[in-house]
C-alpha cells in the first residue's frame, strides 16, 4: 500500500509541475494549443515567459456561478499570476520529492477549493468534481506519510529547519 501511495504522490506532483512548465513556457498542451484544431501554437503569446497570464484562461473563461465576478476580477493580475505559479511549482516539487507534504496539503487543498468554487456548481455532479477529489487526495497523502516512501520525507522531518518550524514537515 505504501508503494501505491508513493507512486500516487509522485504522479500527482508531476501534474502540478507539468502545469507550471506548460504555463511558463507554452509547451503545447493546455496553454498553447489551438482548441479547434488541437495543433500546437508556435511562439505562443499565452506562455508566461512571452507576457501571457497563466490565470486568464481559467479565471476569465472557465468560471461561472455565484463567485464569477470575484474570480474574473483576479484574472491577469500580476500578483495572482505569481502566487498561482509559485503554488504550482512548490506543490509539485514537494510532492515529487516527498518533502513539505504538510504545507503542500494546506496549499493544495486551498488551491483546489478555490478552483472548485470558481466553477461552482460543477458540470456533472451537484457538488463534487475533480478539484474535490484532488483536495481529498492531498489529505490522504499527508495522513499516510506518503513522502517517506520513495521520497525524502523521513530525512526532511529530521532536518533542523523542520524541527525549528514544524509546519514545514
Amino acid at each position: 500500500m505504501k508503494n501505491i501511495l508513493a507512486i500516487t504522490r509522485i504522479t500527482f506532483g508531476s501534474i502540478f509541475l507539468w502545469a507550471f512548465l506548460d504555463k511558463l513556457l507554452g509547451l503545447g498542451f493546455a496553454t498553447c494549443r489551438n482548441p479547434e484544431t488541437m495543433e500546437v501554437v508556435k511562439m505562443c503569446e499565452k506562455a508566461w515567459v512571452n507576457g501571457g497570464s497563466p490565470t486568464v484562461g481559467f479565471l476569465k473563461f472557465g468560471t461561472h456561478g455565484p463567485l464569477l465576478g470575484f474570480y474574473q476580477s483576479l484574472a491577469g493580475q500580476p500578483i495572482v499570476d505569481m502566487l498561482f505559479m509559485a503554488g504550482l511549482l512548490l506543490i509539485g516539487i514537494a510532492l515529487v520529492l516527498g518533502i513539505g507534504i504538510r504545507l503542500a496539503m494546506y496549499g493544495g487543498v486551498l488551491l483546489m477549493l478555490m478552483m472548485w468554487s470558481a466553477a461552482f456548481p460543477p458540470a456533472n455532479h451537484p457538488l463534487v468534481d475533480d478539484h474535490i477529489i484532488y483536495a481529498l487526495l492531498f489529505v490522504i497523502l499527508y495522513i499516510s506519510n506518503a513522502g517517506e516512501v520513495w521520497g525524502m520525507g523521513k530525512k526532511w522531518k529530521k532536518s533542523n529547519i523542520v524541527k525549528k518550524y514544524p509546519i514545514l514537515g
